[in-house]
């Protein structure tokens, strides 16, 4: 026979997120050695809410990014809390806290420190205040839970790169105050580029919602009817460097802010494979030697 204790490994899981945690719990109950490793300063991952965007790049072209998380301030969940929690450490309501069904961010991020306080571990590798400290550890195995909401995907536009105004990536919006009387052009009306329009009319001028197909929703159909300042355009074909939008469709217009809804890559930065994990198209896969 086998003893269970030769079977037991160390395992190194790098992100303090949902997927992170859940991870590490599941490892711990097989009888491995988990030590958790955590770029910020706390549990959460995507919750983790970080209003402080001003160092990052507005496009997020760097290869390693400042800011992990890019949840907005109004953002809330758009699933029921009852699907969204663990199946053995139920989302429930508590006293005192936001008890809707459709919750804020800041409460799935309580709810997974309460998960991480009843598991009562964290490791970090070293604290940013000590960059010259680095803990070296051997682990059998790794677990990579980083998630891939982080490093923005951008669209490949004619004159882009050369477009003299305000160009963002919906990874460092966080409110809608900053637009107040632009004309603002979306790219994108997937969830994000929706939410954050419906957001934007309050303040801008005009917003346009740039989609890569005109035959949107019945639901979208109404809010755009509802709203003078809203209007509802087809891909942007280039971007001229007096500040005109081009459409696919011939038409135009000047603004001020371009906001890429354009969502997010896989990246890992960290982990060097030697080329046995690739990305390609946006898909994570492993390189069998």
């Amino acid at each position: 026979m086998v003893s269970p204790l030769s079977l037991s490994k160390n395992v190194c899981v790098i992100g303090a997120g949902p997927s992170g945690l859940v991870a590490a719990r599941e490892l711990r109950k097989e009888g491995h050695n988990v030590v958790v490793l955590e770029q910020r300063w706390d549990v959460g991952g995507q919750w983790l809410y970080e209003p402080n965007v001003e160092g990052e790049d507005p496009l997020g072209k760097k290869k390693v990014l400042q800011v992990h998380s890019s949840i907005y301030s109004s953002l809330r969940l758009i699933s029921p809390r009852e699907i969204m929690g663990f199946t053995d450490f139920p989302f429930l309501v508590k006293k005192g806290r936001d008890t809707r069904r459709f919750p804020g961010h800041r409460e799935l991020w309580l709810y997974l420190k309460d998960f991480w306080r009843d598991l009562k571990w964290m490791v970090k590798s070293k604290e940013k205040s000590k960059e010259e400290t680095v803990v070296e550890e051997v682990f059998d195995a790794v677990v990579v839970a980083t998630g891939h909401y982080s490093h923005p995907r951008l669209p490949a536009i004619k004159g882009m790169d050369t477009w003299k105004r305000k160009q963002l990536h919906s990874h460092i919006y966080r409110v809608p105050e900053p637009f107040r009387d632009e004309i603002v052009v979306v790219v994108g009306n997937s969830l994000s580029g929706q939410d954050i329009s419906m957001e934007l009319v309050e303040v801008a001028k005009e917003v346009h919602l740039s989609a890569k197909s005109l035959n949107i929703t019945e639901g979208l159909s109404k809010v755009i009817s509802k709203h003078d300042n809203l209007h509802l355009r087809p891909q942007i074909e280039a971007l001229q460097e007096d500040g005109r939008v081009l459409f696919v469709d011939g038409s135009w217009l000047i603004a001020d802010t371009i906001l890429h809804c354009t969502g997010y890559s896989y990246t890992f930065p960290f982990l060097d494979t030697k080329g046995r994990v690739a990305v390609d198209d946006d898909r994570a896969y492993l390189e069998r030697s």
